[in-house]
């Protein structure tokens, strides 16, 4: 069976949901953030510390955007990739690296230095500068949904996952009220499927079974 190991809220919520839309079997294993600190024996599995890790058989693998493209590749019926030789596999892989590349990192930088760093080291100025990047950089998706609803090949996609998860922390952080009309109502569509809904479900659970507090604010 799939083992992911996962923090409430963090990247690893992208192949989580992916799960979900899937409709697979999976062992989720909850950990506390950072794992590095509060889970020394994760250190173990994974030297750098970080989630998501996710266990097939034997794969195993770190990156969140890459599970859910292997996933999705190895489950293709449910048409949650784009084949090569569709029209959108460029657009395809485009956005799912635009969702973590271009509109997750700048989110990290804000978290970092607006609620993790101990008081004397934050920095309102980044946090400020990089909360404007991540809102210019939804021009582009604001753009490409003038005129579909999904990102690629008129369908869901793992691409939505991707560029959907940056926006699931970008509520964390109140930046959702600047959103543009489109992607407001994009995102308002993808909280609304079932297998985002279940992936919720899954992790509330999972978190209160294994003693894994569910914090107030996303864990990146």
């Amino acid at each position: 069976m799939i083992q992911l190991h996962h923090c409430v809220s963090a990247r690893s919520f992208r192949p989580l949901w992916t799960l979900e839309e899937l409709g697979l079997e999976y062992e989720l294993l909850m950990l506390p953030f950072p794992p590095r600190v509060h889970a020394r024996q994760f250190m173990e599995l994974n030297p750098a510390g970080t989630i998501p890790a996710m266990r097939d058989g034997q794969t195993w693998m770190t990156e969140s955007v890459a599970i859910c493209q292997y996933l999705a590749a190895r489950h293709a019926d449910a048409g949650l990739a784009v084949d090569v030789d569709e029209p959108d596999f460029g657009a395809y892989l485009n956005w799912s690296a635009y969702g973590e590349a271009t509109l997750t990192f700048p989110q990290t930088i804000v978290l970092r230095y607006s609620r993790f760093e101990p008081e004397p080291r934050k920095l309102p100025q980044a946090v400020e500068d990089y909360s404007r990047w991540f809102l210019a950089r939804l021009k582009p998706l604001e753009a490409a949904l003038q005129e579909r609803s999904f990102l690629a090949a008129d369908r869901f996609t793992v691409a939505d996952v991707s560029v959907g998860y940056a926006l699931m922390l970008a509520g964390f952080l109140g930046l959702d009220a600047q959103f543009p009309p489109r992607v407001r109502a994009y995102w308002e569509q993808l909280q609304n499927r079932d297998g985002f809904r279940r992936a919720l479900q899954s992790q509330d659970e999972a978190a209160a079974a294994q003693g894994v507090p569910l914090t107030p604010a996303p864990l990146v």
